[in-house]
């Protein structure tokens, strides 16, 4: 399988993986008014697809003789059966992701989720190795409540703004004033879901029977694909928003629409490829551990600033919005900081 040799592949990969996985949902403002139920399908699919085509590929060239196919022989299959698990896990959390984004943005839905995530994983992998600083993943956890909170604030506020500009301009469906729950609520169950499987993740590909990055790639893939017959269907017949759904619609849908998700699946495919493939280094050729472990971890902050400049998902709120928002990116970011590096520094006596 081809794995880079220097730092500066290395390198370049991280930043691929950071990019890819800020911008993917982009795919899903760019479907329109596609259901998000239903871009979720054409998104599994590349994602699927993109796994294999890298697998038999690139993960059978190379000058080490080792394939793809020799990586899954030689894994342990309770290795296969925690990959599994995992992606099924993340699939779950992920579509939760998609909805609230659907529903209430990338700026409000992406830091909450992956933010809670984040807490969520870097607790698990403290409470499992006993190593790391505790004080900083205490102040990081804090920090990145804290813009939560500040997030969901400015998002109620967002809300009750242009449902004030819609009253005045006599097109609201109702005087009651929004508040915004759904979407925080979804990205919650999100984050705590998202936070739980790479536990797994890490069983799959540690130790001497672990799968190898292109491997871990296609059954993860495999756990998504098949669980999502099972959740995405369930969402269509009790959908966060809109009237149910049935598999008609999909068949019914454009040729755009399928591009965009199949596009989605592919992007984000690429991007978590990538970091695994980093992972899978020697750890003297990645790098500086905490600006590996800070690129990591900023792709919701990226999404945001997408969200913000070039879908503009603040448009119509007033200052104190805006202001919330840089307060929740400043809060977010500080937190993600002191969260990536706490596991790597040790608390001296």
């Amino acid at each position: 399988m081809i794995l880079p040799e220097t730092y500066a592949p290395t390198m370049l990969l991280m930043i691929l993986s950071l990019v890819c996985l800020g911008i993917w949902v982009s795919t899903l403002k760019l479907a329109g008014k596609w259901r998000f139920e239903l871009y979720y399908f054409d998104f599994v699919f590349g994602m699927l697809a993109t796994a294999l085509i890298l697998a038999f590929t690139l993960g059978n060239l190379g000058y080490d003789g080792f394939d793809f196919l020799d990586d899954l022989q030689h894994a342990g299959k309770r290795q296969w059966v925690f990959c599994f698990a995992a992606g099924m896990i993340f699939n779950l959390a992920n579509l939760l992701l998609v909805a609230a984004v659907s529903v209430a943005g990338t700026v409000l839905a992406f830091p909450i989720s992956m933010g809670i995530g984040l807490i969520i994983g870097t607790l698990l992998n403290f409470a499992i190795s006993r190593s790391g600083n505790g004080a900083m993943i205490l102040t990081g956890a804090v920090l990145v409540l804290v813009s939560a909170l500040v997030n969901a604030i400015g998002h109620g506020l967002l809300a009750v703004e242009r449902h004030e500009e819609l009253a005045r301009a006599g097109k609201a469906k109702s005087t009651r004033r929004p508040s915004g729950a759904i979407g925080i609520v979804l990205s919650l169950v999100s984050g705590l879901l998202m936070g739980s499987f790479w536990s797994l993740l890490d069983k799959a590909r540690l130790g001497d029977l672990g799968m190898g990055p292109y491997a871990i790639g296609v059954v993860f893939a495999l756990g998504v694909f098949f669980s999502t017959f099972v959740y995405n269907i369930f969402m269509m017949n009790l959908p966060v928003a809109g009237d149910p759904l049935d598999l008609s619609a999909y068949i019914a849908g454009k040729l755009k629409h399928h591009i965009w998700g199949l596009l989605g699946g592919v992007i984000w495919c690429l991007g978590t490829t990538a970091g695994m493939v980093v992972l899978a280094t020697p750890e003297a050729q990645q790098g500086s551990p905490a600006l590996r472990a800070i690129l990591g971890q900023a792709a919701p902050l990226l999404t945001a600033l997408v969200g913000i400049f070039v879908w503009r998902e603040l448009k119509g709120g007033d200052m104190r919005v805006r202001s919330l928002t840089l307060l929740m990116l400043v809060l977010y970011g500080c937190g993600v900081v002191l969260l990536s590096i706490a596991p790597i520094y040790v608390r001296k006596a």
